[in-house]
Parts: structure tokens; sequence; C-alpha cells
């Protein structure tokens, strides 16, 4: 297993299932998408705020994101990110 994170994340979708929780969330500087499992359900993400996020890859026949710990991006809004995505610096 590797260490994974990753920062300036909103909820894309979340779905829950028997095991875990999967959710999709998208880097909004490199516009990645990520799909993390939560196999403790102890992490609700909420569409209107900023995420970091930290786990570990399994890394089987697939690579698994499972989610250890999660914060609120407390520095980033996301109005600012909204606001600051049609602008390019030369």
């Amino acid at each position: 297993m590797f260490n994974f994170s990753a920062n300036h994340l909103t909820l894309v979708s979340s779905a829950e299932y028997d095991r875990a929780i999967v959710t999709i969330l998208k880097d909004e500087d490199t516009k990645r998408c990520y799909k993390v499992y939560d196999y403790s359900k102890t992490f609700l993400f909420q569409p209107d705020k900023i995420y970091s996020i930290s786990g570990k890859i399994n890394a089987a026949d697939k690579l698994y994101l499972i989610l250890e710990n999660v914060k609120e991006d407390k520095k980033h809004s996301l109005v600012k990110v909204q606001s600051g995505l049609g602008k390019r610096r030369h």
C-alpha cells in the first residue's frame, strides 16, 4: 500500500453500498476526479465545501483510494475557486 493525499477537492457524487461509501471528488486545480472508498462510512461530504483528503492506495489488480482522513480546506472557499476558473495567468 502507498499513501496519497489531495487538496482543493469538491464533491461530484456519492453513493452508499453495503461495504463502503464511494465518493467521486474533483480536484479544482488539475480537474482530475478521484473515486475514493470510505469503508468506515464516517465521512460525509457537502457540495458547497472544499476538502483535503488522505489515505492509502490499495494496488492489487486495480487502484483503490481508501479514505483515512478528511478535513475541510479553510484556506480556500468554493466561491474563490469558481471565480478564478475563467482566469488564466501568462
